[in-house]
């Protein structure tokens, strides 16, 4: 019988040859780690969906950040659960808010480290919303417009407290030139925006909303979040809408389902930094099959961040940030 001279089993035979060879890599700076916040004191309350990741109230949040620092991540995401919700969702505008807490605690605690905000209300309003309400159209909807000064508020919060990137996550028309010109006005010219520029209306969001208590408390976000079915292109406008705005990177959410928009995205914007968010839904359903025995947790994990990295992600945010920092020592 007679072989080919090309063998790809070659470059397949010696776990050294597979080392040297790989074109797609993890590491601990390429990862940010999404952090919930809430007040009180010794709170440390476990997200029953998300096994090993808990609301913690600001002086158990500063001993996280202690340890979180000391991984080399690229960084934290910050989302908080306030105190009082209120229509408006008064807490997140104010300058003692609970995330301008934790941001001061952040870096008073571990100066290096980037601390990056999420910018957005469904955490703080009463109903759940990611903004204002009005009647548009003869039903209640979110009011783009009147969000938008609500967002620049918001951000303002977060930059004078000393976030490093802040990051629009509504999905609301207009909101990363809102934002920009809020801190250009007041001086913060320097702080970057990473926008959700393409996020789906996505059944995977479930943990999270149990993690941020965020849930609507009617309807849904369908009216500003992008059609899971939509043509990819509408993405790319989206993309294209944001950075002509100001936007400094660019995030895809969620990042398994959506690796063709990741792909598609690095593609048509290939000098601009590309973020996509593992979320909840996708980090919780290998938590609970692992549980089961169906699945080899670090395996899966592994080939799922490697994927997202393969599809053009240069950041990815991961509730498994601190285990693949283990993973890789081991």
């Amino acid at each position: 019988m007679t072989f080919p001279t090309t063998r790809l089993r070659r470059l397949r035979y010696h776990p050294a040859v597979r080392n040297l060879i790989r074109a797609t890599t993890l590491s601990p700076s390429n990862l940010v780690l999404p952090l919930f916040v809430r007040p009180g004191s010794g709170v440390r309350k476990e997200i029953a969906s998300m096994p090993g990741h808990f609301q913690m109230s600001p002086d158990v949040f500063a001993e996280e950040v202690r340890q979180v620092a000391r991984l080399g991540l690229g960084g934290i995401l910050l989302f908080g659960i306030p105190a009082e919700k209120d229509a408006c969702g008064s807490d997140a505008m104010s300058d003692q808010g609970i995330i301008p807490q934790a941001v001061r605690i952040a870096k008073e605690v571990a100066p290096q480290l980037l601390v990056i905000t999420d910018v957005c209300f469904c955490e703080y309003t009463s109903h759940g919303h990611c903004g204002a309400l009005s009647r548009v159209g003869g039903r209640i909807d979110l009011d783009n417009d009147t969000t938008l000064t609500m967002l620049g508020h918001q951000a303002a919060a977060h930059a004078r407290a000393g976030a490093d990137i802040v990051a629009p996550s509504g999905m609301i028309d207009g909101m990363v030139g809102a934002i920009r010109r809020r801190l250009d006005a007041i001086g913060y010219h320097h702080v970057p925006i990473l926008s959700y520029a393409a996020k789906y209306a996505s059944s995977f969001y479930g943990p999270f909303r149990e993690a941020a208590e965020s849930a609507p408390q009617f309807g849904d976000r369908r009216s500003y979040q992008m059609d899971p079915a939509s043509d990819p292109g509408q993405a790319l406008r989206e993309i294209e809408l944001d950075l002509a705005e100001g936007a400094d990177m660019i995030m895809v959410k969620p990042a398994l389902a959506y690796l063709d928009i990741i792909c598609q995205v690095r593609e048509r914007f290939p000098g601009v930094p590309l973020a996509a968010y593992n979320v909840s839904g996708e980090f919780s359903m290998v938590k609970a099959a692992a549980r089961l025995g169906w699945l080899d947790e670090r395996a899966v994990a592994m080939e799922t961040l490697l994927a997202i990295r393969r599809a053009g992600a240069s950041i990815i945010l991961t509730y498994w940030a601190k285990d693949v920092v283990a993973w890789l020592k081991g």
